[in-house]
């Protein structure tokens, strides 16, 4: 019911999490700005969304390795519903899931992808966000909290995330800023992308995406630091922190080293 009519800016809505989160907040009535690079599979969601039940709903293409594209984003949200409620921050740069290979370019690349365009966004979308008591939602994950191999240029804007938005909400706390900053560490998810990189690498069973988005959504709307998802990452998190001498060797068991 408090996501109806709620205004939603949405990134990363042209497949995967943020395609199912998009038909989750149609489904509850809310309006909604899309956005991602591809275009015609934005189109395709957005009449998808309509039929679901969204009071309203647009796109924007937007490519955010470009730095003019966050700002110019949140304008275009704010002109076609009035205001924001809710911003939820979820689009990612295409992931290399192999070993380190020297490539300093491609980690500056997405470095700008997946961090900076996302402190951009917040940045942009703050005045309103605090002016409608809003929430700012962040998908990160567990590879963010816990770091892995095959990773090392997605793992570090993931890190990025929780030490920026984390750190962050202290201060709006101490400020008595009413903006709300939930952060979501998700382990596996069943996409296509996911599941096509970690084929034959990861022993690891993928949880459904729109499991996934259903938790995303609930933790903003319910205004929590943080969504683990699945439910026992923040227990797996626990117990990296406190098993410091064996967490390797067990963390190795779940990957396959000997596939390229």
């Amino acid at each position: 019911e408090s996501l109806s009519c709620a205004r939603v800016l949405l990134t990363g809505a042209s497949a995967g999490i943020g395609e199912q989160m998009a038909y989750h907040y149609a489904r509850f009535g809310a309006e909604i700005v899309l956005t991602a690079r591809r275009e015609a599979v934005l189109q395709k969601v957005v009449e998808k969304c309509l039929t679901l039940g969204a009071k309203k709903i647009f796109y924007i293409p937007a490519d955010m390795s470009s730095p003019s594209e966050p700002e110019k984003v949140v304008q275009f949200a704010v002109q076609k519903l009035g205001g924001l409620d809710y911003l939820v921050l979820n689009h990612i740069g295409v992931t290399r899931f192999q070993m380190w290979a020297g490539d300093v370019e491609y980690t500056r690349w997405l470095m700008q992808v997946n961090f900076f365009s996302y402190v951009a966004l917040a940045t942009a979308a703050f005045p309103t966000l605090e002016k409608n008591k809003g929430s700012l939602v962040v998908v990160s994950s567990l590879i963010g909290k816990i770091p892995t191999p095959f990773t090392t240029s997605y793992s570090a804007t993931k890190f990025a995330l929780d030490g920026f938005f984390s750190s962050l909400r202290h201060e709006l706390i101490m400020q008595k800023r009413n903006i709300s900053i939930t952060l979501c560490i998700l382990g596996l998810i069943d996409t296509d992308t996911a599941l096509e990189n970690t084929r034959g690498k990861v022993h690891l069973t993928a949880s459904p995406a729109p499991e996934a988005a259903l938790a995303i959504i609930r933790g903003g709307a319910t205004r929590v630091q943080e969504v683990f998802y699945p439910w026992w990452l923040q227990y797996i998190c626990y117990l990296w922190v406190l098993f410091r001498n064996d967490r390797d060797q067990v963390l190795q068991s779940y990957y396959n080293y000997s596939s390229p």
